[in-house]
């Protein structure tokens, strides 16, 4: 199975040459704030995609999965012919996928959870047989820079998740985004691939290519 992987589009989708696959993740921040007019731009960019099957999360910039247009922006993924996760998941050809928006508390965006416990619990909830998981956030350590003043970097990811990341036995593919610094790139650890699928980098620039990971 061939995984096309994008995230962190922000309205610009349609700049996006997307590399042919058989299932099409986008791992969140579809949006700059959650509108629903933005939303069906992006929609209608993704029902013309040829992927046979289409996944969808969303990240802390897409608040209209959060607020009360919450069943207006799901049935909108739907009706152009994906796969909207949200705490849930899917099967495709065998293969299970699981998908979460939330990240540790970040500037009061969306699917804020605080670090620690309450976070965890949403960790939890990911079953052990998850083949592909797509969470917005990366895990600790990996492909997580942020870049502060003067240059410096330094990890934003989750501890929790990459704790509970290295507990799934049959874990093949991580998907992520959601910090941009180290987007458009793929790493293996532990007989895992962790894909940080961010298209836009830290000036919002649609810059980064679509990462293709066979499982």
């Amino acid at each position: 199975m061939k995984i096309v992987a994008i995230s962190d589009t922000h309205d610009q989708a349609h700049m996006i040459r997307l590399p042919p696959g058989d299932v099409l993740v986008h791992a969140g921040d579809i949006t700059n704030r959650g509108s629903i007019p933005k939303l069906g731009e992006f929609t209608a960019w993704l029902k013309k995609q040829p992927h046979k099957h289409k996944i969808v999360i969303c990240g802390n910039h897409d608040f209209c999965f959060e607020n009360a247009n919450h069943d207006i922006a799901v049935n909108m993924i739907h009706e152009a012919g994906a796969i909207y996760l949200q705490d849930s998941g899917t099967t495709i050809d065998g293969v299970n996928f699981w998908g979460s928006p939330h990240q540790p508390w970040f500037h009061n965006w969306a699917f804020n959870v605080q670090r620690g416990p309450a976070i965890a619990k949403k960790w939890a909830m990911i079953p052990d047989d998850t083949n592909v998981l797509i969470t917005h956030g990366p895990p600790r350590g990996i492909l997580d820079l942020v870049e502060e003043d003067f240059g410096y970097t330094k990890h934003e990811g989750c501890q929790d998740l990459l704790d509970r990341t290295f507990h799934l036995p049959q874990l093949k593919l991580h998907v992520f985004g959601h910090l941009h610094f180290n987007g458009g790139k793929t790493v293996k650890s532990h007989g895992k691939t962790f894909v940080n699928a961010a298209i836009c980098d830290d000036r919002h620039d649609p810059s980064r290519y679509p990462q293709v990971v066979e499982i």
